[in-house]
């Protein structure tokens, strides 16, 4: 499960970027999809990863999609997981800005500690995610219900003001590569089908109640965020300096943790091709990405993300109607 989280709330999401791009005003019919869409997705994707006991994405990917599609986006998951690893990079040297280490010294800190993670195997990335994530969530939670307490804001959502809700599924569809990318890379290690469910149900509610209340708290700062390159930063404003240390800290491991996982689902799909461990694979794709972070983490997401979810639709749309197609295929 938290493996799960932890490779969805990575910079974009953490630092409030990415729900600010695709929620905003009028979106809590919205995220109340995308949570249902979220949990079922996450269930179809672990659910055959276990019967394919897999090791990386091809296999699934050829069972969602057939074997001629799967190489198109076999393709597209190796350039997403490489642009979006780019775009982690980057955050990681723009949340370090706020404590004076220069951007390009924060860039190069986390690629370093993202290829000494590589030493240990797959474990390691699983407690990782264990440890860090649960103290992320707790620790975004309390920020964000301070800040509502102490603006008194009430949450109340109006159905007839609802007009974003399409954006549950470009949303839900940029999730879906990384998505693919690591639990295919684990099949083998998923015991049950009941891990599946937990899994899918407990990522599911938790993420959609996060997404939720940050949106909410993003709208009252609607006029600031400007400002800031990091909207988490502007909610943060005003925080008891101990609030602020700790959650640019999570924010930091969050984006670590999703790296971490954007070079784990790329060196998988490249393992059986090489013999080459993966630390060296990890710091060969690293030296790869580091020229791109160039372009800055906000200008990055505001244009890679939308277009990634406005392509991933068509493979959100497969997974969601897999358990139908499947059952007629078996009748």
């Amino acid at each position: 499960m938290f493996l799960i989280l932890g490779t969805i709330i990575g910079a974009g999401y953490a630092s409030g970027r990415e729900l600010w791009q695709f929620f905003g005003f009028e979106s809590g019919l919205a995220i109340a999809i995308f949570t249902v869409i979220f949990i079922i997705a996450v269930y179809v994707i672990m659910k055959i990863s276990y019967e394919e006991k897999s090791n990386h994405f091809f296999p699934v990917l050829e069972r969602l999609i057939g074997k001629k599609l799967s190489y198109v986006y076999d393709v597209l998951i190796i350039l997403y997981l490489f642009s979006t690893t780019v775009v982690m990079l980057a955050g990681g040297g723009a949340t370090l800005e706020a404590f004076s280490v220069p951007y390009w010294g924060g860039i190069i800190i986390i690629s370093v500690l993202v290829v000494l993670l590589f030493f240990s195997d797959t474990n390691g990335i699983i407690r990782l995610n264990a440890v860090i994530i649960p103290l992320l969530i707790v620790g975004l939670c309390y920020a964000l219900l301070s800040f509502n307490f102490s603006s008194h804001h009430s949450w109340v959502v109006d159905l007839t003001k609802q007009y974003n809700w399409p954006a549950a599924f470009t949303f839900t569809s940029l999730n879906i590569l990384p998505l693919i990318a690591v639990l295919s890379a684990i099949g083998k290690e998923i015991k049950s089908l009941k891990e599946a469910k937990v899994a899918s149900i407990g990522s599911g509610i938790l993420l959609g109640a996060i997404s939720f209340i940050y949106n909410e708290s993003l709208v009252q700062m609607a006029d600031y965020l400007t400002e800031y390159e990091i909207p988490l930063f502007a909610i943060l404003n005003g925080s008891p300096f101990a609030v602020f240390l700790f959650m640019s800290i999570m924010l930091w491991f969050a984006i670590y943790t999703t790296a971490v996982s954007g070079i784990f689902g790329l060196a998988s799909r490249f393992k059986h091709m090489t013999n080459l461990p993966f630390w060296f694979m990890a710091c060969v794709l690293i030296l790869l990405m580091i020229p791109f972070t160039r372009f800055g983490f906000a200008n990055l997401v505001a244009i890679l993300y939308p277009i990634y979810g406005l392509i991933n639709l068509y493979l959100l749309m497969t997974i969601l109607l897999f358990p139908l197609l499947d059952r007629f295929k078996t009748r």
